[in-house]
């Protein structure tokens, strides 16, 4: 027999792959040369993340403490469903520069419609997430029909939902909304008892080992290279590990939130839809070149006009999510740092401002630093000018770090 026969026979099958144990070293020489070429994925951040904590733990004991945590974790969800928004107009080069003002009036409309008008609650929800839809949808008919840039665009709509949104408040000017409404309580009173937090850990943990597991496999049967069992074992056991003693901590205070958890629900969601499905392809390819999108039959105009719905629906649900936080809306519902902090979050996170890098777990990650620098911040009762200071210069150096990624990958060919 040949050597070119011998050399079939001896080739690891699919199955002999995956459970071959050499798939950890061959895990971590790729992510070394991914590193080396400037794909530096979520490695800045989780970094800066690190230093942050440790910084204001040493500064003030209390800032780890898991009451303070809790806290942090409420905080995020409103403004880091926002920058989820964001993250899908930046994955296709683009900008909105109006979340905030569309946040704050879906929080007026949903207001004035449940205690006002007196609607159902959830007609009232439904009304206020539509607005930010067809805010969403008319960005895009702009973009798409007229080629209107998306900065002047957005900026137009952050002046004129501004001014709607106190028009639709009128003379009041600030609406509460009644404390025993299941809303005000999902917000800031339902956290989920011990027992479930811990059964939501393994739950996600055993999702998280079912999808490697099951794409291992698929690129086993296709021949290419693919994480063995024991490496998605370990990595399953590490995530395990972590969820249950985060789990545990925020347990000794109030637990985890229902408001945070569904945070976490529509990151994964949104993450599922952006790795899995063909309309997450297609904005990968729009955000790397929308020429080569277009040659390859995507109609962008739809990606384009989608994306920028979504965006406005998101921001939306989390100006509902933060007057539920307040159990009001006002006149400064969506205003003063929630727009700069939603765009920010999103690019400290790891979305390239150039479009076609990130995911959304960039929201997650971006609004957890943002919220730990404020929150830290306050603990050293220290004006709000150096949050804003401090929090500029994140944001610039998170920017250059993109831009010197960028440049390593063209360098390596990897852009």
């Amino acid at each position: 027999m040949s050597a070119r026969g011998d050399e079939r026979l001896t080739e690891p099958t699919g199955d002999e792959r995956l459970l071959s144990g050499s798939g950890i070293r061959l895990a971590l020489e790729g992510f070394v040369t991914r590193i080396r070429g400037g794909d530096l994925g979520a490695l800045p951040v989780v970094l800066g993340i690190a230093v942050i904590w440790t910084v204001f733990q040493l500064l003030n004991p209390v800032f780890l403490s898991s009451e303070n945590l809790v806290n942090l974790t409420m905080q995020c969800a409103a403004i880091g469903t926002i920058a989820l928004g964001v993250v899908l107009v930046l994955l296709v080069g683009e900008i909105d520069l109006s979340v905030g003002s569309v946040s704050g009036l879906a929080a007026a409309v949903l207001a004035v419609t449940f205690v006002q008008l007196q609607w159902n609650l959830i007609l009232s929800l439904v009304a206020a997430i539509a607005v930010g839809c067809v805010v969403g949808l008319l960005y895009g008919y702009l973009f798409t029909r007229f080629g209107l840039p998306s900065f002047v665009i957005t900026l137009a709509g952050l002046l004129g939902f501004l001014g709607l949104q106190l028009w639709v408040l009128g003379e009041t000017g600030s609406i509460a909304i009644p404390f025993d409404s299941w809303l005000v309580q999902f917000a800031q009173q339902m956290f989920l008892p011990a027992w479930a937090s811990y059964v939501v850990a393994v739950l996600a943990v055993a999702a998280f080992a079912w999808s490697l597991l099951r794409r291992a496999r698929r690129r086993a049967a296709a021949n290419l290279v693919s994480q063995s069992y024991t490496e998605i074992a370990v990595r399953s056991a590490v995530l395990l590990a972590f969820l249950l003693v985060a789990t545990w901590y925020l347990n000794l205070y109030r637990g985890v939130g229902v408001m945070f958890l569904f945070f976490l629900a529509l990151i994964v969601a949104m993450n599922f839809v952006l790795t899995r499905t063909r309309w997450g392809r297609a904005v990968y390819a729009v955000g790397g070149s929308v020429e080569a999108a277009r040659r390859a039959g995507i109609r962008v105009d739809r990606i384009y006009l989608s994306v920028f719905a979504m965006c406005s629906t998101f921001a939306a649900v989390g100006g509902i999510l933060a007057a539920a936080r307040l159990a009001s809306a006002n006149q400064s519902s969506g205003t003063g740092d929630v727009n700069l902090n939603a765009i920010a979050a999103a690019v400290i996170g790891g979305t390239s401002l150039f479009g076609g890098r990130g995911s959304a777990f960039s929201a997650l990650v971006g609004i957890v630093v943002i919220q730990s620098i404020s929150s830290g911040l306050t603990l050293m009762n220290l004006d709000s000018s150096v949050q804003f200071m401090v929090t500029g210069v994140v944001l610039v150096l998170a920017v250059i770090v993109d831009s010197l990624s960028r440049r390593t990958r063209a360098a390596t060919g990897r852009a």
